[in-house]
């Protein structure tokens, strides 16, 4: 493991996994009753925590909203010193790679940051997060149609919405360029 760089993505199933497994264990829940709980197959779960799979985001966000945790609990590594690094940064992608994630950093708790990329005329529905999760997001570059609850607002570069993340809310880029984004995840009222 790279000491500049702990999310050498290589490794980044092997280490879902295994905080996986820990995570599931120390909160008492057997394979079976987290699938039954998430809704996804307990086939899945298995080869997650032998790290055989590569979830996508749709799935890590399931486990971690029924394990109530951040999503990047699932990728710590604990650092000191961190530097993300858009060429090194480990990438979480929706089932079509449409939507990209990319964690910044181990999560400690309170929040998480993300560089997120919405493929030109992309859609990407998320799935709502936990109660209380509060997502504030920023237009890097591009535009972003940001649908929550059913209501649409029109984002420009530099433009900034923040919104109950426990709502249905989808990411839409209506252009022919790559949207870049960079949001953050509070679990501050959780």
């Amino acid at each position: 493991m790279n000491a500049e760089n702990p999310w050498e993505e290589g490794d980044a199933g092997k280490r879902i996994g295994v905080n996986l497994r820990q995570i599931r264990l120390n909160q008492g829940f057997s394979i079976e009753n987290l699938a039954q709980k998430i809704g996804v197959s307990k086939l899945t779960l298995i080869k997650i925590e032998r790290g055989d799979a590569n979830p996508t985001l749709s799935v890590i966000w399931k486990i971690a909203n029924g394990l109530k945790i951040p999503v990047t609990a699932l990728l710590s590594i604990e650092s000191d010193v961190s530097i993300s690094r858009k060429k090194d940064g480990l990438k979480l992608s929706s089932s079509n790679d449409v939507f990209i994630a990319e964690p910044l950093f181990p999560s400690h708790g309170m929040f998480e940051l993300y560089r997120g990329y919405l493929q030109p005329q992309g859609e990407y529905s998320s799935e709502p997060h936990q109660s209380g999760v509060m997502e504030y997001v920023t237009v890097m570059s591009g535009r972003l149609m940001m649908e929550v609850d059913g209501d649409t607002y029109d984002l420009n570069e530099y433009d900034s919405i923040r919104f109950k993340g426990d709502r249905p809310h989808k990411y839409g880029n209506p252009t022919s360029s790559l949207t870049i984004l960079h949001f953050v995840i509070s679990y501050h009222n959780l």
